[in-house]
């Protein structure tokens, strides 16, 4: 009777190991995603973002050729993943499956994608000369139902290659970064109504006088945003439709951001860095202008969820993807070395975390 006991110990033992390894391998895995930006034939790529290998690599069935963009790939709570096709005018859209990405639909665009961002149960997408939403259902992204016009500040239509960004500030409104060099620049206020775009004409706010270049930014939970005057080496802190406090990056080239808590990360693409900065909510600091160094390249999109730091480079001809660490008190560390994407211009990354529905 010891014995078969035992042996019935030794088995429920070994099941509970087995369920629990199929369960880290099939649902605790943070995806990094970036995309190959192919003018010709646009892809993700799709890392495991602890173990650094490739998972998948997956037609986007559209055309690249974004550039001087930010979040050109988003993901929505861990179930969405979604990558402007900015060649074919249309924004491809995947949806986890496990460790996995699945291509689920294309939704087109009003005029070139460059940017993409999700709140208030839609879905946003920057453009060339346009911001458009599109209603979500239960996850899923529907129909347009909204767009207008982007406008500089001093009334004339964005030149190729000026949008930047689009990100929520709430329920009310957006922003988009406008690049207008040598024209400081502008961040349009586009208006929200239930979370759809109304088709008014945007607020247009200059940047202030002695900066230059609104590109990436990251909202705060109050409301503010802290947004990088790139070609000034600048930050500035957005409030309520104006610029509150600007301080000097201490770095040059400060382009895109990411948030962890009261944290917001900037990639400084000139001076191969990345920078930690922190805001009040009515001023903005550089709590530490070399937080890392990027060796491989020139550092331009990144992200953070759960611990993890992702950031692409260009550098040699070549496109690098860094995965990194930070606590709690933003500090980072290296976890490997950098990946080679295998391609020369990739754009954006995305950090896909764990979804409570998968297996649902």
């Amino acid at each position: 009777m010891s014995r078969l006991v035992a042996a019935l110990s030794a088995v429920l033992l070994l099941c509970a190991a087995g369920a629990a390894h199929v369960q880290a391998d099939g649902h605790d895995r943070t995806l990094a995603v970036t995309m190959t930006n192919d003018p010709d034939a646009n892809r993700l790529e799709v890392y495991d973002a602890t173990t650094r290998t490739r998972l998948q690599t997956l037609s986007t069935n559209g055309k690249g050729g974004a550039e001087g963009n930010a979040r050109g790939v988003t993901q929505y709570h861990g179930e969405l993943v979604a990558a402007v096709n900015n060649g074919s005018s249309s924004v491809a859209l995947f949806r986890r499956d496990r460790n996995r990405l699945k291509f689920e639909q294309l939704v087109s665009t009003t005029s070139q994608p460059v940017s993409v961002d999700f709140g208030s149960d839609h879905m946003y997408v920057a453009g060339a000369t346009t911001v458009d939403s599109f209603a979500m259902h239960n996850g899923r992204v529907e129909g347009l139902d909204g767009t207008t016009g982007l406008v500089l500040a001093d009334g004339g239509v964005p030149p190729d290659g000026s949008t930047a960004q689009v990100g929520v500030i709430d329920d009310r409104q957006l922003l988009v970064t406008l690049k207008a060099d040598p024209d400081p620049g502008t961040v349009d206020g586009v208006a929200l109504e239930h979370g759809r775009i109304t088709g008014a004409i945007p607020t247009a706010v200059s940047a202030p006088d002695g900066t230059l270049t609104p590109f990436g930014f990251s909202v705060y939970p109050d409301g503010t945003a802290l947004i990088t005057l790139a070609h000034s080496n600048q930050a500035g802190l957005f409030r309520n439709g104006a610029f509150v406090a600007i301080v000097d990056a201490g770095q040059a080239a400060d382009c895109w951001t990411t948030r962890v808590g009261k944290y917001v990360f900037t990639t400084n693409t000139a001076s191969r860095t990345l920078s930690r900065l922190v805001s009040t909510g009515n001023n903005v600091f550089v709590d530490d202008d070399i937080a890392t160094t990027i060796a491989t390249g020139a550092p331009t999109d990144l992200d953070a969820v759960d611990g993890v730091l992702a950031v692409v480079d260009h550098g040699a001809g070549e496109s690098h993807l860094s995965l990194l660490r930070y606590n709690a008190f933003g500090e980072l560390a290296a976890n490997g070395p950098a990946i080679n994407i295998g391609v020369p211009d990739a754009n954006g990354v995305a950090l896909v975390p764990p979804s409570d529905r998968h297996g649902q």
